[in-house]
């Protein structure tokens, strides 16, 4: 039996913020489809105070802010992008090309294409987000996606250099200052000065995220987002000092990130709100870390970690951080999470910033049907067949006569008719006098 020492703000007011959110993007869509750059130029001047001559970076402007960002920055850049390739790379070598002769002359095969142009939103507003451009350009380029369109806002009327840095580094074949909506809305729509995409990927604020849902279908996302969500699993071994500073580094994301903590021990549980109490005057990120914990943080008590895991399924949240005595146990017991962090070596800040596995993963219970961006997602697996032999052509051509009929598909059955026909002479009588 759960017991819950802290719970969230009722539902019913996290909805009526997202209408007004979906109202707002509805409309921002749909003058962009209707006026093209003009909308989008009112839309970056009126949300980001931003209204250059051009949006696009040149490259010569792409190289004065290279050299303008310190050499240790640049560097660093280079070493946590090389460890989201070096990842990529291994799961586009999991992905298996194949063909195989399934009956005498008939050939199945499995290709992977690459989309075309993908979309990349990399995230500003208060806090340059450079991680986010290694996480979606350079998985995409790893894939072989041959044009990169990369967006991100200016913050606070300024360039975020390092961020550009990051965009460059990863291989953008395009860089964009915009941001929001409208950015995302370009990207989807395409307007005369900016080429639509096929796909687009990153995370986003709440307006980004609804936009990405808005435009999903004619174009591609990596996956629905919501606020950055982190689970702590606990049991009596844990250090409440580290639940409660892990569980602020995510709610420092935005006020309405979710920070949750399911323990074993009530001890463990007290500390830790202790503990956040503690810590959350001198954060330089309290104002949103602080309504984030206050409105969307739990704590939840349980009996066993078999209770602990079944509840965390639940939740099935983004970043799920194991801090027990047997971490690993978690890879057999839970089955619904972004992605697991396993013991107190690792953290979820780890995983948002250095580490090499990918940041954009499902919140608000998508990790029930999907997992996160990854190299696949840029990649279109299609299939292709061939029928070469007479025989087989003939076998087939039967059978698929028979198995459209039972399905009243004359047409399809008459398709099947006239490759036996061709290949073994079968008679066709729906053919008339022909």
């Amino acid at each position: 039996m759960a017991e819950i020492l802290k719970s969230p703000v009722p539902v019913a007011e996290v909805a009526a913020s997202l209408a007004q959110v979906r109202e707002t993007v509805t409309g921002v869509i749909a003058d962009i489809r209707e006026r093209g750059d003009a909308a989008v130029r009112e839309y970056s001047e009126k949300f980001d105070n931003w209204s250059p001559d051009s949006f696009r970076l040149s490259d010569e402007e792409v190289e004065k802010i290279v050299a303008s960002v310190p050499e240790q920055v640049i560097a660093d850049i280079r070493f946590v992008q090389d460890q989201v390739r070096s990842f990529a790379r291994r799961q586009l070598d999991s992905m298996r090309e194949f063909e195989v002769e399934t009956l005498p002359g008939v050939r199945l095969g499995q290709k992977h294409i690459p989309v075309q142009a993908a979309g990349a939103y990399i995230p500003g507003g208060r806090y340059p987000l450079t991680a986010s451009a290694h996480m979606t350009i350079v998985t995409a380029k790893v894939a072989g996606v041959p044009r990169v369109v990369a967006c991100t806002p200016p913050i606070r009327g300024e360039i975020p250099a390092a961020t550009v840095v990051a965009m460059h580094l990863a291989g953008a074949d395009e860089i964009w200052l915009l941001g929001g909506v409208q950015a995302v809305a370009a990207m989807a729509v395409g307007t005369d000065s900016m080429r639509p995409v096929n796909l687009i990927a990153g995370p986003g604020n709440a307006y980004v995220a609804e936009a990405k849902r808005q435009l999903f279908g004619g174009i591609g996302i990596d996956l629905f987002a919501g606020p950055t969500e982190i689970l702590v699993l606990a049991d009596e071994n844990a250090d409440p000092f580290v639940c409660a500073v892990d569980l602020l580094s995510q709610a420092e994301h935005g006020p309405d990130s979710p920070a949750v903590l399911i323990t074993t021990s009530r001890e463990v549980a007290e500390k830790t709100i202790a503990e956040v109490e503690r810590l959350l005057p001198s954060m330089p990120t309290r104002d949103f870390a602080g309504p984030a914990w206050r409105d969307h943080g739990q704590v939840h008590v349980v009996d066993t970690l078999d209770e602990l895991y079944a509840l965390a399924d639940d939740f099935a949240f983004e970043h799920v951080e194991v801090l027990t005595a047997e971490p690993r146990l978690a890879l057999e017991k839970m089955t619904q999470y972004g992605a697991l962090f396993l013991g107190e070596g690792t953290c979820v800040s780890f995983g948002d910033k250095v580490i090499g596995t990918n940041h954009v993963l499902p919140t608000r219970g998508a990790a029930r049907y999907t997992g996160g961006l990854w190299v696949g997602k840029y990649l279109k697996t299609v299939t292709y067949q061939e029928v070469t032999d007479t025989a087989s052509q003939a076998l087939l051509g039967r059978l698929c006569g028979r198995a459209s009929r039972v399905e009243l598909f004359e047409g399809h059955a008459r398709s099947g008719d006239v490759r036996a026909a061709k290949a073994e002479g079968d008679d066709l009588p729906w053919n008339g006098a022909a």
